[in-house]
């Protein structure tokens, strides 16, 4: 996948998949199970202009025991409610571990105010400081920004879709491919349509996870119960099989519409 004349390749990890820098996790260390990440296009986890302390606590428990996920390992799905923890953008330009990236990456982003007026103000602060650290970054990379993620509890996602254009024109300015990511239960095909030849829109990421409760998911038929086990945190998003054909059937109907 080329865009603006940089190749990206035919694979991108999940933003977070690999953490902040490619690190991975402390399971991906274990000797049994080490997972294979070459050829794999690195999406840092998702950073915002300020720190968040998220639905993730302290301690050792919460390490191997994380409270604000619940896995079902017979069909492969996961539930998670993390809620974007992250250091701030800037304390994460500051380490220069992205500009030491000798492969072209994505740096993933998000605004979680709660109004639009102030997701655009945060956003050209999150471009601001991108910008002052741009040109000592090694290898090109792309922005993208995260308009789906269903654990922050601090916007109208349908707002947020909506203001897409917006969100393309404040990008555009940092001159690097921009990659917007959806999710398929909150953002309509024809919304997305509307983005068709945006200059600022190079790509679209599709699909985040699924906000616990979403109508066309046999949500008992995967958890058990039709109400979320991390309902106290806002039901949480699932991950897993249960999500490809509609993520498949989604992404046809956009291209039907000409996309």
């Amino acid at each position: 996948m080329q865009l603006r004349g940089i190749e990206f390749g035919n694979v991108l990890g999940a933003s977070g998949v690999q953490r902040f820098f490619g690190e991975g996790y402390w399971f991906h260390r274990l000797p049994f199970w080490k997972p294979d990440f070459t050829g794999m296009t690195f999406v840092s986890k998702t950073a915002t202009l300020y720190p968040r302390e998220g639905n993730v606590r302290k301690g050792i428990k919460e390490r191997f025991f994380p409270s604000w996920a619940k896995t079902k390992f017979s069909s492969g799905h996961t539930l998670n409610a993390m809620g974007l923890p992250n250091p701030g953008i800037r304390a994460l330009l500051q380490t220069g571990k992205w500009q030491q990236q000798s492969s072209p990456l994505f740096v993933s982003v998000m605004s979680v105010q709660d109004s639009m007026e102030k997701r655009m103000d945060e956003l050209r602060y999150i471009i601001d400081t991108i910008d002052e650290y741009k040109n000592l970054f090694y290898s090109p990379f792309g922005l993208q920004i995260n308009l789906s993620c269903p654990n922050t509890s601090l916007h109208s996602t349908k707002d947020l879709v909506s203001e897409s254009a917006k969100v393309c024109d404040v990008a555009g300015r940092l001159s690097v491919p921009i990659m917007l990511k959806y999710a398929i239960d909150t953002a309509a095909t024809k919304t997305v349509m509307e983005l068709h030849g945006h200059p600022n829109c190079d790509a679209i990421c599709v699909s985040n996870t699924l906000k616990f409760g979403w109508k066309k998911i046999n949500w008992k038929e995967i958890w058990g119960t039709d109400v979320s086990p991390l309902a106290h945190l806002g039901g949480g998003g699932l991950s897993g099989p249960a999500l490809l054909p509609h993520v498949c059937r989604w992404i046809q109907e956009l291209r039907e519409l000409g996309f």
